[in-house]
């Protein structure tokens, strides 16, 4: 038996694997690992979840962010983002077509805008819930106080995604101005799971400077973190950043980090990332196929949709859009998998 077949035998035995040997295992990824290990994350979902996609409906509140990350095309020195806001009532009425249309979930994602106090989001999630009986709310807005998340715990947000980016610090520090806190974000994590939102992290997949053992430390993060969802994708450059002319993250190497992280954690909520279908125009399908069982369509009013471009090229149209979701049901259905109309829980 060769060694990464041992190392995935070990993983989908214990869940558990030491940080060298995760850097091992992403090292010795070949076309025959790589389909073991596809097959054992598979076998892990349906173990758990069936041939069930669930969807999200994702809305992007505002591209407006205080913060200057290197890479991401609303960061605030980017004077080229056209920048826009939604309104509170436009929020509800992406809600409302997005319940008619069977979503369960909404995602309101954004840059870090002050505009957005609690008062106001708490509103909007009061609303939501109001309007969309059973839904959930899940927050993607960057870091907050701890009296802010639970503001917006109490009003009934369900979830919160705050990707952790990296697990390295020195890695951290190579993608974000000297004001962003590696230690902050962490500490942000570990509130949220304290106040009791189900909580995902997350990075990019080849971004500039990262390594192996980046990446094998970010796995160990995330085994010994235990989120309920983890969201990853391809680092894509986009053309307003410091990092526009480095090469973008490979699609395969994501699908085969998405089958490991199944194999962690076999309940854990995985997206097929929008990165993920902007890299590959089969990515998307391929993400499903190595364990993940989260897609997200695009609920945001047309208008803003090319406007909150993280990255070059980024999907927003047609099996992105939320409209479209007829075909993706059928694209979903040709590799084998059901997408179904549920709020979509980590299933204890």
């Amino acid at each position: 038996m060769n060694e990464a077949i041992r190392l995935i035998n070990k993983l989908n035995t214990d869940r558990s694997l030491t940080q060298d040997e995760y850097a091992k295992l992403i090292e010795l990824r070949s076309p025959e690992s790589t389909s073991y290990i596809t097959e054992k994350a598979v076998a892990a979902r349906k173990s758990v979840y069936g041939n069930k996609v669930f969807i999200r409906g994702l809305i992007e509140i505002s591209n407006i962010c205080k913060n200057d990350c290197y890479y991401c095309g609303i960061r605030k020195s980017n004077k080229n983002c056209d920048r826009y806001r939604l309104t509170a009532d436009e929020i509800i009425e992406c809600c409302i077509e997005g319940y008619s249309l069977g979503f369960r979930t909404f995602v309101l994602q954004g840059g870090e805008d002050s505009h957005f106090s609690d008062d106001i989001l708490c509103d909007i999630i009061r609303r939501i819930k109001l309007n969309c009986h059973g839904c959930a709310v899940t927050l993607s807005l960057g870091e907050r106080n701890e009296e802010s998340y639970r503001n917006l715990f109490e009003a009934g947000a369900d979830r919160y995604l705050l990707r952790h980016e990296t697990a390295t610090e020195s890695h951290y520090q190579k993608l974000h101005p000297d004001s962003m806190s590696f230690k902050k974000r962490f500490e942000c994590l570990e509130t949220l799971k304290k106040i009791g939102y189900q909580v995902g992290c997350g990075f990019m997949v080849g971004s500039p400077f990262q390594t192996v053992y980046d990446i094998a430390r970010d796995l160990k993060f995330i085994e010994e973190f235990s989120p309920d969802m983890c969201g990853i994708g391809p680092f894509i450059p986009h053309k307003d950043t410091d990092f526009k002319d480095y090469p973008s993250g490979s699609a395969e190497l994501t699908c085969y980090l998405l089958s490991i992280i199944r194999l962690i954690k076999p309940n854990i909520l995985l997206p097929a990332t929008t990165a993920l279908g902007t890299v590959n125009s089969d990515g998307r399908e391929n993400g499903i196929l190595s364990g993940a069982n989260v897609i997200m369509p695009n609920l945001s009013p047309k208008s803003v949709r090319k406007k909150y471009m993280l990255y070059d090229n980024k999907l927003s149209d047609g099996d992105e859009s939320a409209q479209n979701l007829e075909n993706l049901k059928n694209k979903m259905q040709k590799i084998g998998y059901e997408i179904v109309t549920d709020r979509g829980d980590i299933s204890k």
